[in-house]
């Protein structure tokens, strides 16, 4: 989802992305088509009972032979859009970010589910987003944005809330009205829903435009924007980059793995770590998330959980304990716990400050060089505006 920026909050001016307007597409409705329940991973646990504002958005991205690119820019530009939102809020309220994915249009998928598959429902665990996009692979085969939007729309746990932020990406490159679904009536039920429907056009406007990307877009109040996705995600060195990367490193040895899902957690994380480098501003970008409050893993970190009060280190048993706390006491527990907790919020704090003087670096830069019409660029810009509309500040 990610060019190898650091946006942070709104101190860059973000590059141009085409937006082409036209009337919207036609009205026309088809029976819907009966849903069948994927069977995805589980989501990070979510707080229903929480006041606080969400956003919430769900990326559908076309998996056919010809998009390889388009991932390639998701691998590396997920965390920068990531940082968007680390200070989003609502008054005095942060706002939670969650994420769902779905690839669509590959030929491997059952074709009796429009060859669209749910990768995650909503989670806050942003180590699941990265490792779900670097396990995709592209193949060729039929794309059906109709019933990828309305499997979006009636498969996921939206938010009942009006003041909530709701949106759906979908990005690809084929006609828009190809499949069983009549993209109108997906897009009637999205915005019955209160979702905006944002399409990615993935080569010239003009193209996107004559396909129905554009027409979609409009209907669904959303916009139409057109991105390069064969373009190379360039990395503009920071003079931070090295030390950000060092600190990723140290940062991620504060976590504590507990309980059932503390091993496959921290593996993921070392993986993640891993699958981050493949650049320094990638590397950079990830070490700004994680040293924000956007990166929870109260689910299986200890010193996550303790803080968050989901966990009780005294109330572990045994065989739930990290490595660090087999056969301690309970006040050597709670001694090392802490030792931990302050080590992190010590290295977050000295990232964050990096992270600070690395965005200021890039914004002259970027100043400089106009940009890319990237993944990154399209879903920042838009997502900005449709924040504004529900009073959420991203600044």
């Amino acid at each position: 989802m990610f060019k190898s920026l650091a946006l942070g909050l709104g101190l860059l001016a973000l590059p141009q992305v085409s937006l082409a307007r036209t009337p919207a597409a036609p009205t026309g409705s088809v029976a819907p088509v009966a849903q069948k329940e994927p069977a995805g991973p589980a989501p990070a646990v979510v707080d229903a009972a929480t006041s606080a504002p969400r956003v919430q958005i769900a990326l559908l991205l076309d998996t056919s032979g010809s998009m390889d690119g388009l991932i390639d820019q998701a691998r590396r530009q997920l965390w920068t859009v990531v940082n968007t939102f680390q200070k989003a809020r609502r008054g005095g309220q942060m706002a939670r970010l969650e994420i769902a994915l779905y690839e669509y249009g590959k030929s491997d998928i059952d074709a009796k589910d429009g060859y669209i598959r749910q990768l995650l429902p909503f989670t806050t665990d942003l180590d699941k987003v990265s490792e779900q996009l670097f396990a995709l692979r592209t193949n060729g085969g039929d794309e059906y944005c109709g019933q990828a939007i309305q499997k979006a729309t009636t498969q996921l746990s939206w938010s009942k809330s009006k003041e909530d932020l709701k949106l759906i990406y979908i990005a690809g490159n084929e006609p828009f009205t190809q499949g069983p679904v009549v993209y109108s009536t997906a897009i009637a039920s999205a915005k019955e829903h209160g979702i905006i429907v944002n399409t990615i056009h993935c080569g010239p406007s003009e193209v996107g435009a004559r396909e129905g990307w554009t027409a979609a877009a409009a209907l669904a109040q959303g916009q139409a924007l057109n991105i390069d996705q064969n373009r190379a995600v360039a990395h503009v060195a920071a003079p931070q980059d090295a030390e950000l990367a060092r600190l990723s490193g140290d940062l991620s040895k504060t976590y504590m793995g507990y309980g059932s899902q503390g091993s496959a957690g921290k593996m993921r994380q070392e993986a993640q770590d891993s699958n981050a480098g493949v650049s320094a501003g990638a590397t950079a970008s990830r070490a700004a998330s994680k040293a924000s409050r956007l990166y929870d893993n109260s689910s299986w970190d200890l010193v996550d959980g303790a803080k968050k009060g989901t966990v009780k280190v005294e109330a572990l048993k045994e065989e739930e304990l990290p490595t660090e706390l087999k056969g301690k006491s309970v006040v050597e527990r709670r001694a090392i716990v802490d030792a931990k907790a302050k080590e992190r919020s010590d290295i977050q704090a000295r990232i964050q400050t990096l992270q600070a003087e690395r965005e200021k670096f890039l914004a002259v830069k970027q100043a400089e060089d106009k940009g890319a019409d990237t993944l990154d660029t399209a879903i920042i810009q838009s997502v900005r505006k449709q924040a504004a509309a529900r009073k959420l500040m991203l600044e």
